[in-house]
């Protein structure tokens, strides 16, 4: 069977709000996920109702109940009186608009509630047991059979009031499957436990998505003809107490939200309670809280005031059945975990930045009361070092000044007023500032030329790698600057270049001097060549006179 609630894991953004909702703290974070540890869950769906990403899905089960009534096979429905609440129709609109469904009936669970209240009442005249927490809420139960040991004594070994009304709609049409719907995810679970005493449980949320899908509308006019029994008071806060018979002499208390349940259930744990009946929910407002209610028309005073007015001081005329039937074995599902020792927990304090009590922040940002809670979950394997955002912050502080003061390039960072909010140390030693804080929140004129950060911030244009000459410094750099308008800072990053410009100065003159004395040897070389061009032009000319009359003289001697 898939689990009841469960996870899209592309939606989970690290915000551990789901963790910081967990009244057991029963999700694990690993891989930049969350993830349901399910035998320590109990399925309160606050993670569901309390998730920003909406990252946590309750399984969806329409497939389910379409297949069961496409078998043939008729179909009942239990359905939870707080349907009044959340619909704000009666039982008999209900009936016709599920019926368009296909399913064969419907009933209301407050059947059942009255079936479970008076076994209570039973109880309670024959003092069966000194404490008797009530058993109506399934993550009540869970809370109990897996936390809180001690108090398991005492809590009703009674069916819920989905249990014994489907039960008794199986006794009475044996061939029927059962199908409860409500506003709670953990009756899921309770379905998937109840051994075919209930089939299946659909949320209201499931059940307004399927009637919008086929277009069905429910009959707002249509009056009630059911009987009006006190148990329909059972989704609110007090109203298995105001649906019971109660003996004078005996303590009535009502308990609603998870941690003031877990609150009593440390102070009856404590053992100072006697003859004491304690109605128990796990949801803030009982049933009518749940998580499962349809989000758009949530409106606690109106949805009680709806469910009052359905109600009357009778009960349903049944015979009940025999106490056995309605006995539900709770044993303890708690799994015993061995507490870290102190040197682990102070180790992984030390890794998180923690090295004295002073710098236990106690924040909660990670979703866990204390730092010493967060460090034996990162035991546990439930957490891990990076959920501690302080730490983290601290860890990208230290390391960004790390980089932003060790780099060689000087960096200036200025507002929107064009005034001096930091500069790093390199910056300093371009601009020959001593002292930082001197200028810190002035205007930048005081330091630079401030018209190109005003026209990048006024042009939208960044400007890379610019170089100019700071006179007054007598600096050159190349300049970038960058306009963050989302942060609306302007950053400055120069690039001392000044040793590369004065080398590059240098080779120039050094090349210069190079033609210089080139040209002058070229030129030198030149005349030269001219008075051996001439001097060999005058030798030639007297050679050529000279073998012309030594021509000519052997000529005539011929």
């Amino acid at each position: 069977m898939e689990p009841c609630l469960q996870l899209k894991k592309s939606n989970c953004k690290n915000c551990y709000k789901c963790i910081r909702y967990c009244p057991v703290k029963s999700i694990r974070f690993s891989e930049n996920q969350a993830h349901i540890i399910s035998d320590e869950c109990i399925l309160c769906g606050r993670c569901y109702v309390n998730c920003p990403q909406n990252a946590k899905q309750i399984r969806n089960d329409v497939g389910r109940a379409k297949e069961m009534i496409a078998s043939g096979t008729p179909v009942y429905v239990s359905l939870a009186p707080s349907f009044a609440g959340n619909y704000r129709v009666s039982i008999d609109a209900m009936e016709k608009a599920l019926q368009k469904l296909g399913f064969a009936a419907v009933e209301e669970t407050a059947i059942g509630a009255t079936i479970v209240k008076k076994r209570y009442e039973e109880m309670v005249k024959n003092r069966e047991q000194k404490v008797i927490i009530s058993s109506c809420c399934h993550t009540v139960n869970s809370l109990v059979q897996k936390k809180y040991p001690i108090a398991l004594q005492y809590l009703a070994k009674v069916l819920s009031p989905m249990q014994a009304h489907c039960a008794k709609m199986k006794t009475e049409h044996p061939e029927c499957l059962t199908v409860f719907i409500g506003p709670c995810l953990a009756k899921k679970d309770e379905t998937d436990h109840s051994k075919n005493l209930v089939d299946l449980a659909l949320t209201f949320e499931e059940l307004t998505a399927w009637l919008k899908e086929e277009e069905i509308t429910l009959d707002q006019s249509m009056p009630d003809t059911r009987k009006p029994a006190r148990a329909r008071l059972f989704p609110s806060c007090g109203g298995i107490l105001d649906s019971m018979d109660l003996e004078e002499d005996y303590t009535y208390i009502a308990v609603d939200g998870i941690e003031n349940c877990m609150s009593a259930l440390e102070d009856i744990e404590s053992g100072n309670l006697n003859n004491c009946f304690i109605e128990m929910s796990a949801c803030s407002g009982s049933c009518l809280g749940g998580p499962a209610m349809d989000k758009e028309n949530m409106h606690h005073l109106q949805e009680l005031a709806a469910l009052k007015k359905t109600a009357k001081k009778v009960d349903h005329d049944l015979l009940m059945p025999d106490k056995s039937v309605l006995h539900k074995s709770m044993p303890f599902e708690g799994k015993s975990r061995q507490m870290p020792g102190s040197a682990a927990i102070e180790e992984i304090l030390r890794k998180m930045g923690k090295h004295n009590k002073d710098q236990e922040l106690n924040c909660g940002s990670c979703g866990y009361n204390t730092c010493r809670e967060k460090a034996v979950a990162v035991l546990a394997g439930k957490a891990d070092l990076t959920m501690c955002l302080p730490y983290l912050k601290e860890k990208a502080e230290s390391f960004s000044d790390k980089i932003i003061n060790n780099t060689p390039n000087g960096i200036i960072v200025l507002n929107e007023q064009l005034e001096l909010q930091q500069m790093n140390t390199a910056a300093q030693e371009i601009l020959n500032i001593k002292n930082q804080a001197e200028y810190q929140g002035e205007p930048v004129v005081r330091l630079l030329n401030p018209a190109d950060y005003l026209l990048c911030m006024t042009e939208g244009k960044n400007i890379y790698e610019k170089k100019k000459y700071l006179d007054e410094y007598q600096k050159y750099v190349e300049e970038t600057v960058i306009y963050d308008k989302e942060y609306h800072i302007i950053m400055s990053i120069m690039k001392d270049v000044t040793e590369e410009e004065k080398m590059r100065e240098n080779k120039e003159s050094h090349n210069r001097q190079v033609i210089e004395i080139t040209d002058k040897v070229v030129e030198k070389q030149m005349r030269v060549v001219q008075e051996i061009a001439s001097l060999l032009g005058e030798t030639t000319a007297e050679t050529k006179i000279a073998l012309t009359k030594l021509k000519e003289t052997l000529a005539d001697e011929e």
